[in-house]
């Protein structure tokens, strides 16, 4: 099973290299909004309440790299739906191999995305002129928290891919990716959300995971907003990986 899942892993992220239009999004939409944001509301500063960081690029790092990776989630459904169309999941069906590994595999291809993802948010950051206040240790925090989010949002991709069998129902999923993301304390304080907007945040998991990745940039680490994001982050993949196995398995069981 490792060899395969290890085989498996490298073909899909080898295919997802080779493929610009899937790769492109998950950086160039967050980092466009990401320079909006700084450059348009940083006077948010300003507002009673909102925590103490040194700029808003500082806090607004977070927001965009949960952004990227919910983006990166939707490719992985992308793909799998047009492989399910194209054959190759049928090929591999008949092939004498462990089922799960399927799942493990296309996951471990997209975890190696996923770090590329975030050192590539922490470095943009760092470029102009954001600080880690956490040090080395937070960006390892930074970077533990939004590899294990992003098989998360992989896992989601899949599950939705393997149910609907369909690419354009996974394309669809895009515009309600933005909602739920805006419904959280992704991009601003849960304390300057109205409601329900802030009852929503309270309960939304991407609150947490991005809550996570920014404790330890902003200030030194706090151990609640970190261990919740990994709590939920590892909550999330694990709960998605599973749905994922159970979602290929029910169609290999149909076809």
């Amino acid at each position: 099973m490792t060899r395969t899942t290890v085989a498996l892993g490298r073909r899909a992220l080898r295919n997802s290299l080779r493929r610009p239009q899937f790769l492109a999004p998950m950086f160039i939409f967050p980092t466009l909004l990401l320079a909006v944001n700084v450059g348009g509301l940083s006077a948010t500063l300003a507002l009673p309440g909102f925590p103490p960081v040194r700029g808003f690029l500082d806090f607004q790092l977070a927001a965009a790299t949960t952004q990227s990776l919910l983006l990166a989630g939707v490719s992985v459904g992308i793909a799998t739906g047009l492989e399910i169309e194209g054959g190759f999941f049928d090929r591999l069906a008949v092939s004498p191999i462990s089922r799960s590994s399927i799942v493990f595999g296309r996951l471990a291809g997209h975890a190696a995305i996923a770090s590329i993802q975030v050192a590539f948010f922490l470095a943009l950051g760092l470029l102009f002129g954001a600080t880690i206040e956490s040090g080395f240790t937070g960006v390892l925090v930074v970077m533990g928290i939004g590899v294990i989010a992003g098989v998360g949002f992989g896992g989601l991709g899949m599950v939705l891919a393997l149910r609907s069998k369909s690419t354009s129902v996974v394309q669809g999923i895009f515009p309600l990716a933005f909602v739920v993301l805006f419904l959280s304390s992704a991009f601003f304080p849960a304390s300057q959300l109205v409601e329900p907007a802030k009852t929503i945040a309270a309960y939304n998991p991407l609150s947490y995971i991005a809550d996570g990745m920014r404790s330890p940039m902003i200030s030194q680490m706090s151990a609640e907003p970190v261990l919740e994001g990994f709590a939920v982050a590892i909550g999330l993949a694990v709960v998605m990986t599973a749905l994922a196995v159970s979602a290929l398995r029910t169609r290999l069981a149909d076809s």
